[in-house]
């Protein structure tokens, strides 16, 4: 669906779906900065996780304070200030890796020296204070009572140390805390505590949650966007190619047990109201994401600003080829075939 489209569309509503994946996140800001230039898709509902969490609450403020470009402005802003916040950063690309392009830390010895680290030293020792960077950049970007008042639904996803449930807050109940907890990786950060409960990364519980969407909003239409590929050509072999597969295939588990529960329940819900004929009637849209197959675990620890264009312009790439393909199904149709995912049951 071009940019200049001259025809009036009927408003849809739609949810977003937002997974995380450190610096992959700012791909997910490219997606939304296409979208949101549509302004025939109103935004009901954005479930996000981790780097989603973050899109999701800036999205969500800055559409508040100043409506569609509010929020654009809003996006750009968030990432161009976790690039200044990671200029001196130990962890830079390698001059090879700069001189040929490559978005990648392999090569980089404080990458190494810390992934090391992070398996066998715990991040209570090393980081006493519990201090994160991410902290500050929130406070200044987002004005968590503005979260309060917005109409669009805010849900963010933590997993319960304690319990090893996902926990979703919504809107007022939102902090600094329940965003540092959603992307809290728990080799790299101490549990972040909430309302005395420790809380990790959400992506071990739900990346994203796709339940409230269904039973909170409206729309049966969601959009998702994924970081975390579902499919990987080739057999990993290296030890952090097997680990990175391993979090991929962890980091998706959940989502995939919501998308395999609606798949279930169309085959034997009958039309009609109450949660189960909603989940059967929701229509599932997805955002191709072919270039994140390319990309290395150690990239979502980059935090350069030209890696954040290149990923946003990735993103908006993929949602306008979205448009083109999949617009008119929107309100209308899945284009997800969720079949696929009872094959073999």
């Amino acid at each position: 669906m071009p940019n200049n489209a001259t025809f009036v569309r009927d408003p849809v509503l739609v949810d977003l779906a937002l997974q995380g994946g450190g610096s992959h996140g700012a791909f997910t800001w490219g997606v939304l900065d296409r979208l949101l230039e549509e302004p025939w898709l109103k935004i009901e509902g954005v479930s996000g996780t981790s780097a989603g969490a973050m899109n999701a609450a800036v999205l969500v403020h800055g559409h508040q304070k100043g409506g569609v470009a509010g929020a654009r402005k809003a996006l750009e802003a968030f990432w161009r200030r976790v690039s200044e916040a990671a200029r001196f950063s130990p962890l830079q690309r390698g001059p090879m890796d700069v001189l040929l392009g490559r978005w990648t830390l392999d090569s980089s010895p404080m990458y190494v020296a810390m992934d090391l680290m992070s398996r066998l030293i715990s991040p209570y020792d090393v980081n006493p204070q519990g201090a994160n960077p991410l902290r500050d950049i929130l406070a200044e970007q987002i004005d968590f009572d503005v979260l309060a008042q917005s109409p669009i639904d805010l849900f963010v996803t933590a997993t319960n140390v304690r319990t090893g449930r996902g926990k979703v807050f919504k809107n007022a109940a939102v902090t600094p805390d329940v965003l540092l907890a959603s992307a809290c990786l728990p080799t790299l950060f101490q549990a972040i505590e909430v309302d005395g409960e420790a809380y990790w990364d959400g992506g071990y519980s739900g990346n994203p949650t796709l339940s409230t969407l269904v039973r909170d909003c409206e729309s049966e239409d969601t959009i998702l966007i994924p970081i975390n590929p579902i499919e990987r050509p080739g057999l990993p072999r290296s030890a952090s190619e097997i680990l990175n597969r391993l979090n991929e295939v962890s980091f998706n588990s959940a989502v995939l047990k919501e998308l395999k529960m609606m798949a279930l329940l169309r085959k034997v819900a009958d039309p009609g109201d109450g949660e189960g004929q909603r989940w059967a009637r929701m229509r599932i849209h997805m955002v191709r994401n072919d270039i994140m197959a390319e990309l290395g675990a150690s990239s979502k620890l980059i935090a350069e600003w030209a890696f954040f264009e290149y990923l946003r312009d990735e993103g908006r790439k993929s949602a306008q080829v979205f448009l083109e393909e999949h617009g008119q199904d929107l309100g209308h149709r899945s284009t997800v075939n969720l079949d696929v995912l009872l094959e073999g049951i």
